[in-house]
């Protein structure tokens, strides 16, 4: 079975679908039509801009979402997924792919969660760190131990041995410190502008559910893994609700992945930016096979 998934924020880069503009009028008609609902011309910044310019919340998460759902609409028939699920931002992109949400209401909640995420970073002093090398469970037990003074949670389990943490930016410190003593073969912040996944993002949470709760879902045309449960969902109350949670929930990639192989996925396709989730795959389960489209 094809489980195609659909990358998050951090994968961007200049130049990013300028060739699907270029050689397909249906992409550049995509393309033309989020300029329009952006209100600002995020094509400029996604084909010529600079990585400062792209790398604002407000341009990066639309223009990710776009760059993936584009190529899936460039597949056409050749398109047939059996399964979809997309790491943080990508589960939009994946909710589009597999017709939950229409393009234009896909990009739109894009849009307000990218500014919800933006001002609810701006309210406190708080980011992310990756860990890797030490246990799942030892890194939970450690941020447990911090959050009794610091707010600290683990926020996205991205393979076995890679684990991002959200925090205040003391509870992060403290961490990078802690786990250094633990053994851990890297401990280090990421330069994100806040906590996500974390109750930091609680504001921008409230916000999102509003515009999630006056938005059509329909019924998928195949299961989706969500972020903040790792299993299946048809059902789109429960997609509606499961995609709130996400925001202030971990991203629960390896156990999706992991539940994705064990329902019978053998080949996982990348739409997207970058080769990010192909690399998180193989190290869940190196018999898998793996690809992506990137670059026509």
């Amino acid at each position: 079975m094809k489980a195609y998934v659909f990358p998050g924020q951090g994968a961007q880069y200049i130049g990013m679908g300028k060739e699907l503009y270029e050689k397909s009028n249906r992409s550049k008609e995509l393309f033309e039509k989020a300029n329009e609902i952006l209100g600002f011309r995020i094509t400029d910044i996604m084909f010529d801009g600079t990585p400062e310019e792209l790398k604002q919340t407000k341009v990066t998460q639309p223009a990710i979402f776009l760059h993936s759902v584009i190529w899936a609409d460039y597949l056409g028939d050749d398109f047939k997924p059996e399964m979809v699920a997309g790491h943080s931002l990508g589960e939009f992109s994946a909710l589009v792919a597999n017709k939950v949400l229409s393009f234009e209401d896909g990009l739109r909640l894009v849009s307000k969660r990218a500014m919800a995420m933006q001002e609810a970073c701006d309210l406190d002093a708080s980011t992310m760190a990756a860990i890797l090398g030490l246990d799942d469970e030892l890194v939970v037990k450690t941020c447990s131990e911090i959050n009794e003074t610091e707010i600290l949670v683990a926020a996205n389990f991205n393979c076995p041995g890679q684990l991002v943490i959200s925090g205040s930016e003391k509870g992060i410190d403290i961490a990078i410190e802690k786990f250094k003593e633990l053994g851990a073969k890297r401990a280090l912040k990421l330069q994100v502008s806040g906590a996500f996944h974390s109750p930091f993002m609680k504001p921008a949470q409230e916000k999102l559910e509003k515009a999630i709760s006056e938005t059509n879902f329909n019924n998928p045309i195949c299961p989706v893994y969500q972020n903040a449960t790792g299993k299946s969902c048809s059902l789109p109350e429960k997609i509606k609700q499961n995609l709130i949670d996400q925001l202030t929930a971990p991203v629960l990639w390896t156990q999706s992945a992991k539940n994705m192989i064990a329902d019978g996925a053998s080949e996982f396709i990348e739409l997207g930016p970058g080769k990010v989730l192909q690399g998180l795959v193989k190290k869940i389960d190196r018999n898998i096979t793996v690809s992506g489209f990137d670059k026509l």
